[in-house]
């Protein structure tokens, strides 16, 4: 689950607990020092113990508040006037009782761990150097560099890990944001192949159900109405075959909203289907022909998906020869081999140069052809090989390696 960045740090709240008991403890033992060794100055003692208690009510009660600005906030007006208070209490106390620079060390702690750096650094070094101070005021005998080295050693490390640690929060947080934000935009990315592809594939099954099923009503409608006046009844033939086209169109129109196989496939085997559709393709004006290079017995049974690819690249295949091609014959071949199966399509069309790209006009003519023929095949496991030449009519070719799953190269 995601973390909300305005939900409070469990490490921070520990850290926070153990500076508090820290100051506590250090409190608790400068007050044992002066009530152990200030009795004798009596109402003096009285009015530091006063003092230290105010000091550490203070510090609890700004605790309560004025809470600490969170990671990469800027401290509020409130919280300031807390930290200024206390660190002048304890400066006041500093200098009536050095035992109070044992408390130095939390305080230090909580403005560096909480305030932005450039104000936890120079009052880091504020603190060093009114703890130096009072230790060199209250030394005896001779000079000791210890006073003077120690004091700023530890607050020099002290500044530098708190620092050190800032900044690398600060860098994580940086980084996690960045993470998010590319987990977001990848999310995005996907969410926008995902509808480009489907959008794709039902652009692509729109073509073959309606666009191939119009464009054979319309030739048959053409030949119906070139015959009507001198043969009526094949007039009449081709009218009741584009009537059972529409029929159909309109089944695999419903059967696709369903989201289904194709209807072919759905009543029969992927042999049947194909045979049918040659024979539907054959009329009129064409001869298509099935044939079928297998075991006895036909191909075994096949995943739902390849079926259909090689149903559907048939059946574009064909209307690309009949529309573009002006093929007067073409041949289905199924084989089916042990490590795969294929389908060929080959017709004596005009053909054309399969190396160089159709024009823009063409495609645009043409439509979802060899594109939607070729994501067919990748789809399904398998490549798509295009031979042609003008003149010399188009083969077009789908293997499915049954063996594996693995689809092979496309050769355009």
């Amino acid at each position: 689950m995601e973390r909300d960045d305005t939900e409070p740090d469990p490490d921070a709240r520990w850290l926070t607990a153990a500076l508090d008991a820290a100051f506590l403890l250090l409190l608790g033992g400068a007050l044992v020092r002066l009530l152990t060794h200030g009795r004798a100055e009596g109402a003096r003692s009285a009015w530091v113990l006063a003092l230290f208690l105010a000091f550490g009510t203070l510090y609890l009660f700004g605790r309560l508040t004025a809470p600490a600005p969170r990671h990469g906030e800027r401290p509020t007006v409130r919280h300031l006037v807390w930290l200024g208070a206390v660190l002048a209490l304890w400066m006041v106390l500093l200098a009536l009782e050095p035992s109070a620079t044992w408390c130095t060390m939390p305080l230090l702690f909580t403005g560096l761990h909480r305030l932005p750096v450039r104000l936890a650094v120079p009052l880091a070094a504020v603190l060093v150097l009114l703890v130096v101070v009072s230790e060199v005021r209250i030394a005896s005998g001779g000079f000791n560099p210890n006073l003077v080295i120690a004091p700023v050693a530890l607050g020099t490390v002290a500044t530098a890990v708190l620092v050190h640690g800032r900044r690398l929060t600060t860098r994580q947080r940086l980084l996690i944001g960045d993470l998010v934000r590319a987990r977001g935009e990848l999310a995005a990315s996907e969410r926008h192949a995902g509808i480009l592809a489907e959008r794709q594939r039902l652009s692509a099954e729109i073509h073959d159900i309606l666009a191939q099923s119009l464009s054979s009503q319309r030739m048959l409608l053409q030949a119906a109405q070139r015959h009507w006046h001198t043969e009526p009844d094949t007039a009449h033939t081709h009218v009741w075959d584009a009537a059972a086209t529409a029929d159909r169109a309109l089944a695999e129109v419903r059967r696709f909203v369903r989201d289904l196989a194709p209807l072919d496939l759905a009543e029969n085997s992927l042999v049947t289907a194909l045979r049918t559709l040659a024979e539907r393709d054959g009329a009129p004006g064409r001869a298509v022909e099935f044939r079928l290079d297998a075991a006895p017995g036909g191909p075994g049974a096949l995943p739902g998906a390849v079926e259909a690819a090689l149903l559907r690249v048939t059946q574009q295949a064909l209307a690309n020869a009949r529309e573009h091609a002006g093929a007067s014959k073409a041949v289905v071949t199924l084989t089916c081999l042990e490590d795969r199966i294929t389908v060929d399509i080959a017709d004596n069309g005009c053909g054309f140069d399969a190396r160089k790209p159709p024009r823009r006009s063409r495609a645009a003519e043409r439509g979802h052809g060899l594109p939607v023929m070729r994501m067919r095949a990748r789809e399904a496991g398998g490549s798509l090989t295009v031979e042609s030449a003008p003149g010399e009519g188009t083969v077009v070719t789908m293997a499915v390696p049954l063996a594996t799953g693995d689809a092979g190269r496309e050769t355009p």
